[in-house]
């Protein structure tokens, strides 16, 4: 059997010479050989009938599911939809069609293209942690110059102060400042439109610079500060702490400003200059730095509440009363609260932890609640006008549970005309100690006098009412007539 080159080969030479015997005599073989390879030109071969999938019916579905979720949903939470939508093929050719479905939207999905930077316009910042260490990093888009340093914590105050000590280092202000959709740095989000937190927006006012935010869960559009978080872990953070653990948070800035000027100062891969030297001709086009500083807040402002309290880190921290309703502002260091007041300290507070309440001395931890005596009938506006020992006296006898409690307080207030308010008091006031709560015991401390003993603890001192004895001056000793 000839192959593919022969035939061709032998359906030139008859097209030269138009013959099958020239043909063949051209091509080393039989008359017949040329005729039979002619006569299979001419008839028709036979079309290829296209097989029709069993996953075309759900087609459109596994379609619409992929783009709904954005490539993320899998064959297998999927599959049990195209089951009841009328499929009936193996998961395992439905699982063909979702990976061709996911293909397809993934390159339909979004258009790549390389990022065209304009030298002073844009300034690209994030945040990355790595052993238990906060890493700002901060890359200028048309220089790459970096800028990295370490924090205790990722709050709007240490982000604002970070990020003009990046705007003092570069000698000028970008037009634009780019970040992901930091919460210390947004006030909330509204149809996908970020708003910006009004301090940080105070702060890009004051330095002249628009604050701009990234797509949600979108770390492409910000990849080369991403770049630079991973760069400083893996060159600067992790080797160092093979060698030892820096000691303190400064110690850990003197290395990252070590490190940056040891990479800007290198030629960068991507546009094969050195970050330093273009940064020189970059400070031309960046805006001035404004002459004064703004105040960075301190602290973070709270509302008081209707308790007294404020809220902060979860825990709640009291404050004097009078500022209810009013803005304090909180400042938290490493074993202390300072609560502020118009610029004036109010209070501090030991840090308690969340769900804890932290008094102070405003308000006594061991108090209890006490419920408020309110008399309602003349008996009881009677008895409680004798003062304090009788409010005392009603709560020792209502704990103890005394019966008729209402009838012997109208009999004891009745006593106040025979005895006076004095006496009487005071018989309650012994009543209340002896834990006496009726009204013939009462009475009895009233017919007993002031004769009874009142017995002490061992050791305290006893006192005694002398009868007062009348004095006379001393003159009334002289002896009259002595010269």
């Amino acid at each position: 059997m000839k192959s593919l080159r022969e035939q061709m080969e032998i359906v030139n030479a008859y097209e030269l010479v138009g013959s099958y015997r020239g043909a063949a005599a051209l091509c080393g073989t039989t008359h017949k050989t040329v005729k039979r390879i002619m006569n299979r030109r001419h008839v028709a071969e036979p079309v290829r009938r296209e097989v029709v999938r069993n996953t075309a019916a759900v087609q459109e579905l596994v379609v619409e599911r992929v783009r709904a979720s954005d490539g993320r949903i899998s064959a297998k939470r999927l599959l049990p939809t195209a089951r009841a939508a009328g499929y009936s093929g193996s998961a395992r050719n439905f699982r063909r069609a979702v990976a061709e479905a996911k293909a397809t939207w993934k390159r339909q999905r979004r258009t790549y293209r390389p990022w065209v930077p304009v030298p002073g316009q844009h300034l690209v910042i994030d945040w990355a942690s790595e052993g238990g260490r906060e890493i700002f990093c901060a890359v200028l888009a048309w220089s790459r110059v970096r800028f990295v340093r370490f924090a205790d914590d990722q709050t709007r105050r240490t982000t604002l102060a970070l990020l003009a000590q990046c705007f003092t280092e570069l000698g000028g202000v970008t037009a634009v400042v780019l970040s992901d959709r930091m919460a210390c740095l947004k006030a909330g989000v509204v149809a996908n439109v970020v708003v910006p937190h009004p301090e940080y927006v105070r702060f890009a006012t004051f330095y002249g610079f628009k604050p701009d935010f990234c797509e949600g869960a979108d770390p492409e559009s910000k990849g080369m500060v991403e770049n630079l978080a991973g760069y400083v872990q893996t060159d600067l953070l992790i080797p160092a702490e093979l060698e030892g653990p820096w000691p303190d948070l400064a110690t850990a800035n003197e290395a990252a400003r070590a490190w940056c000027a040891e990479v800007n100062g290198r030629v960068h891969s991507q546009i094969c200059a050195v970050p330093a030297e273009r940064l020189q001709t970059e400070r031309g086009v960046l805006r001035p730095m404004p002459l004064l500083r703004p105040p960075l807040r301190d602290g973070e402002v709270r509302k008081v509440d209707r308790l007294g309290m404020v809220r902060f880190g979860s825990g709640r921290y009291a404050v004097p009363e009078h500022l209810v309703g009013e803005d304090v502002e909180i400042v938290a260091h490493d074993d202390l609260v300072v609560i502020r007041h118009a610029g004036a300290e109010v209070i501090r507070h030991t840090p308690v932890g969340p769900g804890e309440v932290a008094l102070g001395s405003l308000v006594d931890p061991l108090r209890q609640p006490a419920r408020g005596v309110r008399p309602r009938t003349a008996a009881e506006m009677a008895f409680l006008g004798l003062g304090p020992a009788a409010e005392a006296f009603l709560r020792a006898a209502a704990a103890a549970g005394t019966l008729r409690l209402e009838h012997e307080l109208k009999e004891i207030a009745e006593l106040e005309v025979v005895w006076g308010r004095t006496v009487v008091i005071r018989a309650l006031e012994r009543a209340t100690r002896f834990r006496r709560f009726k009204a013939a015991d009462v009475r009895a401390i009233l017919m007993a006098g002031s004769g009874l003993p009142s017995p002490v603890r061992a050791g305290v001192q006893l006192r005694f009412e002398l009868p007062e004895v009348p004095t006379r001056p001393l003159s009334a000793y002289a002896l009259a007539g002595l010269q």
